[in-house]
């Protein structure tokens, strides 16, 4: 139970790919992001991951209309029914094909997905539980190529249908007598979206090459008439024939037979309208074009509103367009990107717009008739290589491959500041002590410090002769910066304060891997490739005090948070702990084994022979000091502990299959005579392919960028309150916290202590009985209950008479209460009263119960920001009220007295009138 985290968030990638979707209210934005999706709370400001993974990348996403099922469809048409209510998996389902769209009906009874040419309509999922949540309602044919789109009328009697042969069909949704397919043409490219208007059969038209075709339709909705069944009717059509022509073939799709409307390749033949019944007929009203300048680019979504007849389309180079129909009036043009906008979607007001990028990652909310953006989130489009936690651990501080360095809330899993001055990689991050300052390490040859109240660079901290820093490390004071080199093997050592080089370290005879600074002393420990650990010494002239003799080269250097150990893993796998102040080994962990590699596709050995060369490359001790988190290149994380030096559980970051390495054996589909297909050239045959595809090239394409990255941890943390960790992956910065609602814990429980015997104690005014009682339940809410129900004025006599094993349990309930309820002062009361009443004894246990006091410290600083921004806002407020108060009594007196002087006969009535005038023109002066 102590180590029961469950992935909590993903921070650092807000959209991959696939299509948005807006909640019901319109207030959430529903982000694909990989195998996940990742909710936006656009009123709250706050971000959710579902716990929920598909088997690959997702493609697109279902959301039915009263927003509580959505269907998520990944790159091989795995599909997974999901309640967004619950965050549970309702229902799995696999349509054997990647599937290009999604659609359910605005009535919610059916929905369509489309794969390859064709369109299938299934029953949606009821309230009642059935053996197979999807069920197949009818097969439509038609396109000769791949559907692209899909769109509903807003009865739910037809849809629409695009595909890639420049074609839209309409289908009927019901056997009706006058419309069973109908096909329209007129584009010249893909068709990339199609939209019915409101309460009409009437269409636009949409196609890649910018081009905007109007449909209008001779009948009504209402004019639908119900047709007979379709073995009826063909029957029919056979005796009219007199059956001397040639039957055509009938195929059944399904149990009941469904229809199965099918267009013979090369024929122009139309559906043959029954007696009395004339079919829809379309035709086509106009035709507009986009963006005619020279540098035409390509369309590449689009969306519709059908309330505010409002069109939205986006284009390769990051431009969209808004247009008003069906006159094609341009309401604005604006550039969001310099990368192809990929999907498009509108909330259900028509206010607010959504755009996704997927080159950079980006999500963005823009509202149109403000011209302002709700909301902006760029993830880092390049792996992440480096995390660190603020101390009181509100912020979480990345640095990535492309060059950024991004601080998140952990609240509310958003960026709120992005420093881009680096021109290379980051390599390493770290917070002060003071949690106000960000220093950042990069392959550019700098050392940055970033200052988070102004958000500005302050220091750059550089070395004489230009290297690569591949470490980083910032002293306890918040004054030596020390940075270690990956070319030259040195360590530089800076001043905060002056932004001066104080000193080069040298002895190592290798790159430095990592530096990590003891907590308690000034001293500095270094691990390199030169299988030495090195202790300097800060206070005695920067010298090495003692090298670490290692079995192999040294990746990763840990301190303990008491500073009584050394933490070091090495390239063959182990981690190894040390003592710093007598230089002797206290034990060794063999994890080799444990991290469990999988075997990526072009790899020529198997997986068990790859791990052997693997190791872990980054350490964290827990705020405790009684467990070590140690990732590496594998998708685990292994949490030890140190005291029996033994694996206490393994967590698996990804389950992503379009990642490589992640599993053990390959596909056996996939291997032939001559190995695996991943080893054979897709253009073999001119002879100019590779056999291996190189690092950020896909199978021998010199031009592409698009290769399957490989699953690997990168860095990882404990939070300092020690109820998450995070750490940063090929998927992201994946968090992982203590879900404590779910699990029971009882502490010294017997058989008298019950719910029952607890509320008795408080009936009879037993304050401390009750809460060892409760406590000894462990259940929150029961606590909770008796804690609010305790007098005000008695929470210091009770704080008294608490054992002191109980005082550190309150004290942790009491810093995660704080952080959401409402009774600030109440709890802060109890806080106080237990640091006052039991400080000493606190203090000598001070490394136990430090992560308490960091969770306290985290959520009164929380309620701290947010309760003086208000309360500025207020005197500001008040200050300004008061001012135009006294400026109003004075203009008035004045204004009296010149009345009187020059008129002496004013009556009470213009003053009156006047007072109302005055006012206005004090507000705008």
């Amino acid at each position: 139970m102590k180590f029961s985290y469950r992935f909590s968030n993903l921070l650092g990638a807000v959209y991959r790919h696939g299509n948005l979707h807006f909640s019901k209210d319109g207030n959430s934005v529903i982000s694909p992001v990989g195998n996940r999706v990742s909710i936006f709370d656009l009123k709250n400001n706050k971000s959710e991951t579902l716990p929920v993974s598909t088997s690959k990348n997702i493609t697109c996403v279902g959301l039915s209309p009263d927003g509580n099922l959505a269907i998520l469809v990944d790159e091989d048409g795995a599909a997974i029914l999901v309640s967004l209510v619950t965050r549970a998996v309702l229902h799995h389902y696999h349509f054997h094909k990647p599937v290009s769209s999604v659609s359910f009906s605005p009535d919610g009874r059916k929905f369509v997905i489309t794969k390859e040419n064709v369109a299938l309509m299934y029953h949606a999922p009821g309230r009642r539980r059935e053996f197979n949540a999807f069920q197949l309602d009818k097969s439509y044919y038609g396109p000769y190529d791949e559907t692209t789109c899909i769109d509903w009328t807003t009865d739910s009697k037809c849809f629409a249908v695009g595909s890639k042969d420049m074609s839209t069909w309409v289908f009927g949704a019901e056997r009706w007598a006058n419309l069973i397919y109908y096909s329209l043409g007129g584009h010249k490219d893909v068709v990339v979206g199609c939209f019915f208007e409101k309460d009409s059969l009437d269409l636009y038209t949409v196609s890649q090459d910018g081009a905007l075709c109007m449909w209008e339709s001779d009948t009504e909705p209402e004019e639908l008439k119900k047709g007979l069944r379709y073995r009826e009717r063909k029957q029919k059509e056979q005796q009219r024939a007199g059956g001397d022509e040639e039957e055509e073939e009938e195929e059944e799709v399904g149990e009941e037979g469904e229809m199965r409307a099918e267009v013979v390749r090369g024929s122009t033949d139309k559906p043959k309208e029954e007696e009395g019944i004339r079919n829809v007929r379309y035709r086509q009203r106009t035709k507009q074009f986009f963006n005619k300048e020279s540098d035409f680019n390509k369309l590449t979504a689009a969306a519709f509103h059908k309330d505010t007849h409002i069109l939205v389309t986006g284009f390769a180079s990051g431009i969209f367009h808004l247009h008003e129909l069906p006159e094609f009036n341009l309401i604005h043009s604006l550039s969001i990107s310099d990368q192809r906008i990929a999907t498009i979607a509108m909330n259900g007001p028509g206010d607010w717009i959504g755009f996704g990028c997927s080159g950079l990652g980006q999500l963005l909310v823009w509202e149109w008739q403000s011209e302002s953006y709700v909301f902006k989130q760029q993830g880092h489009f390049n792996n992440m290589a480096a995390l660190a936690y603020s101390p009181d651990g509100q912020y979480i501080a990345t640095g990535g491959d492309d060059g950024k360095v991004k601080v998140w809330n952990t609240n509310s899993g958003l960026c709120f500041v992005t420093f881009t001055e680096h021109t290379s990689s980051v390599t390493n991050v770290t917070f002060t002590s003071s949690g106000f300052v960000v220093v950042s390490a990069s392959l550019d040859g700098t050392v940055r410090a970033f200052d988070l109240h102004r958000y500005r660079n302050f220091r750059t901290f550089t070395s004489p002769r230009p290297a690569q820093f591949s470490s980083l490390a910032v002293d306890s004071s918040g004054d030596l910066v020390c940075a270690g080199a990956q070319d030259s093997f040195e360590i530089f050592l800076w001043s905060m304060q002056t932004g001066r080089l104080l000193e080069v370290l040298s002895g190592h005879e290798g790159p430095v891997s990592c530096l990590s600074f003891c907590p308690t002393r000034a001293v500095l420990a270094s691990v390199s490739w030169d299988r030495t650990v090195r202790l300097w010494d800060m206070l005695d002239s920067w010298h090495a005090k003692d090298a670490l003799r290692l079995t192999s080269d040294g990746l990763a250097v840990a301190y303990r948070p008491d500073g009584q150990e050394l933490a070091v893993a090495t390239l063959d796998g182990e981690i190894s702990f040390w003592n710093p102040q007598t230089g002797a080994q206290m034990g060794s962990i063999a994890g080799r084994h444990d991290l469990q590699m999988g075997r990526k596709d072009t790899d020529k050995i198997t997986a068990k022979q790859s791990a052997k060369g693997k190791s872990f490359n980054s350490l964290c001790y827990s705020a405790n000091g009684e467990s070590l988190l140690a990732g590496g290149q594998s998708k685990f994380v292994c949490i030890y502990s140190i005291r029996d030096q033994v694996l206490l559980k393994k967590f698996e970051i990804s389950c992503n299959l379009s990642l490589d390495a992640m599993q053990e054996f390959l596909d056996r589909r996939k291997m032939t005579e001559f190995g695996s297909l991943s080893l054979v050239d897709e253009d073999a045959g001119d002879g100019d392919g590779v056999e291996v595809s190189l690092p950020g090239v896909r199978r021998g394409d010199m031009s592409s960028r698009h290769f399957k990255p490989e699953i690997r941890v990168s860095s990882l943390r404990f939070s300092p309150t020690g109820r998450s960790w995070a750490a940063t992956s090929t998927e992201g910065l994946m968090i992982y916290s203590l879900d404590a609602s779910l699990v029971f814990d009882p502490y010294d429980l017997a058989v008298d202590v019950t719910p029952a015997s607890v509320r008795r104690q408080l009936k009879k005014t037993e304050w401390s009985s009750a809460i060892l009682l409760a406590f000894r339940l462990n259940e929150s809410a029961l606590i909770r209950e008796v804690l609010e129900a305790l007098p005000h004025e008695q929470i210091p006599v009770v704080c008294s008479t608490l054992p002191d094993v109980y005082v550190e349990k309150l004290l942790a309930f009491v810093g995660a209460t704080l952080e959401n309820s409402r009774h600030l002062q109440f709890y802060l009361t109890w806080a106080q009263s237990l640091l006052t009443i039991h400080g000493q004894k606190l203090k000598n246990r001070a490394g136990a119960i430090l992560p308490v006091i960091l969770s306290l410290q985290k959520s009164i600083q929380r309620h701290h920001d947010d309760l003086s921004k208000l309360c500025d806002w207020n005197m500001y407020a008040l200050r300004y009220a008061v001012a135009l108060s006294n400026q109003r009594g004075l203009k008035r007196a004045a204004t009296n007295e010149l009345s009187e002087e020059e008129d002496g006969d004013s009556t009470e009535e213009d003053d009156l009138m006047s007072e109302p005038l005055m006012a206005e023109t004090d507000l705008f002066t």
